[in-house]
């Protein structure tokens, strides 16, 4: 039997009828029987085209409240019966059953009317049952029936239809019918989410993916799987690459830190901050974050907490940088940025992120909370016998936000609203600390009076030691060490002032 079939019958019953017209015109013209209920029969009928009611194939109407409309063997007979078995050919004479080779169907708004905060009641309702059963009985017979399950697919119908004159061939209908099980898919695990209340089940879908050039590198193939256009409003430059994206949600989760805060600029490079300052003006914090490492700023990833203005943009505009990120820009501001053809610039739109973060592990994933908890200074024990002074709490809390962003294990050095230096990814807190001061020197800074943030306790009392040494005045950390005496007492010791707060921020 030919593998290439022609559409004699459709059975079309959708919620949305947007883009529907061309394709039920079309299959008038090609002189297919349509069959339809409800909402949509009316639809067909408006346009002047005729259309077979459902009942009139069951001898039943649509019950309990249109809940059943399509359940019934004669509809479902006719779209999975097996052309090619002889005792379907058989049954479909003998019980009169039509046959569909076309079905176009669409699911209820369920995750739509979740996100409405409607009730449960209308949410329950949303849940779609003889559509999902269309879609899955269409899919599943793809050897013999056509299957849309989405409105994403119309244009593809059409095109196949026109093209080919009515006709679909077996791979036509096989990447329907996957399209349609993604469908079906995505809307039960829509639904079985609203339910679940057990966090050691996990199930998650996302729609739409996007293929980008490559992965982390050339050789690898790299993929993003969100909604990107919902977070940002890209107005200039290429697309985004693997590691753009992974430098540009690491810096819109530095900047969450500092939300709330006067303006701040953090220039980030390989998913750490190489400069971050907060000033009077954003362009003040951008020269001063800029200060901080001119050398990694290059190749960069900018962004600010509140709208880039003429001023910083002609600044910014002297340095090579991949990405700009802001809520707002002035439009003097994006004509100067959009200078460079390649420079992406984004405009920050106000999204909630995931309350829970996905990373694979060995052959599975690993996935935990966000880490929702931001050092302030109601968080602050002071341990030590001097207090610090009212600026090294700012710097402290400063220090801290930048800290718990930054790759483990880490310090950072932070001064008058600066991150001066920090040392990241290190092996030991010794080797994050001699990291940290020696960049500090290399760039010129003065680390007397400096803050200091560990992301992690002190088990022994080196780090201070040496933090001391360097001209640290103030230090934040969790505590929790069996040790923790050994570094108090010599905080005490040598005029050093040392608070805890209780909370690690390990970020590996």
């Amino acid at each position: 039997m030919s593998t290439t079939k022609k559409i004699q019958s459709a059975l079309i019953s959708v919620f949305s009828k947007d883009g529907l017209e061309p394709i039920v015109r079309k299959l008038h013209e090609q002189n297919v029987t349509l069959y339809s209920t409800g909402g949509t029969e009316d639809f067909i009928k408006n346009l002047g085209i005729p259309v077979v009611p459902v009942e009139d194939i069951t001898s039943f109407p649509e019950i309990l409240g249109g809940r059943v409309k399509t359940l019934h063997p004669k509809i479902f007979g006719g779209i999975l019966n097996r052309q090619d078995n002889e005792s379907d050919v058989m049954q479909m004479k003998e019980f009169d059953i039509p046959q569909i080779d076309l079905v176009i169907v669409d699911l209820y708004a369920f995750e739509k009317t979740v996100a409405s905060g409607a009730s449960e009641q209308d949410i329950i309702e949303k849940i779609d049952i003889g559509g999902i059963s269309l879609i899955r009985a269409g899919a599943k017979n793809f050897k013999d029936t056509v299957i849309v399950a989405s409105v994403n697919e119309y244009s593809l119908l059409l095109d196949l239809i026109t093209a080919q004159n009515g006709s679909t061939t077996l791979e036509n209908r096989r990447l329907l019918a996957t399209k349609a099980f993604h469908v079906s898919s995505h809307y039960d695990g829509a639904i079985f989410n609203y339910f679940n209340t057990d966090e050691t089940i996990y199930k998650e879908s996302i729609a739409d993916g996007q293929v980008l050039r490559y992965g982390e590198n050339p050789h690898q193939k790299g993929f993003f799987f969100g909604d990107f256009d919902s977070m940002f409003k890209k107005v200039n430059g290429k697309e985004l690459s693997y590691n753009n994206l992974l430098d540009v949600d690491a810096a819109v989760n530095l900047i969450n830190e500092f939300k709330t805060d006067g303006p701040t600029f953090a220039i980030l490079k390989h998913n750490n901050a190489c400069g971050l300052a907060s000033r009077k003006t954003i362009s003040e914090a951008y020269l001063a974050a800029l200060a901080c490492d001119p050398t990694s700023a290059f190749g960069g990833v900018l962004i600010a907490n509140t709208k880039i203005d003429l001023a910083t943009a002609q600044e910014i505009n002297k340095l090579f940088c991949e990405v700009v990120i802001a809520p707002n820009y002035d439009d003097d501001a994006i004509a100067i940025l959009q200078e460079k053809k390649n420079r992406i610039i984004l405009i920050q739109n106000e999204v909630d992120l995931p309350s829970r973060q996905v990373r694979t592990c060995l052959n599975g994933l690993l996935i935990q909370d966000r880490n929702n908890i931001t050092d302030t200074k109601e968080h602050l024990k002071t341990v030590t016998t001097k207090e610090p002074t009212a600026q090294e709490v700012e710097d402290l809390i400063f220090a801290s936000k930048i800290c718990k962003n930054t790759k483990s294990n880490t310090i950072v050095f932070a001064k008058n609203g600066t991150l001066i230096a920090s040392g990241t990814g290190q092996t030991s807190r010794v080797d994050a600390l001699m990291q940290a001061v020696d960049k500090a020197k290399a760039f010129g800074f003065d680390l007397t009076g400096a803050s200091m943030a560990s992301d992690a306790f002190f088990p022994f009392p080196d780090c201070v030691e040496l933090a001391k040494k360097a001209g640290i005045t103030a230090v934040i950390q969790p505590g929790g060490s069996i040790k923790d005496e050994l570094s108090i007492n010599y905080c005490n010791e040598n005029n050093l002032a040392m608070v805890f707060t209780g909370t690690r921020h390990f970020k590996h």
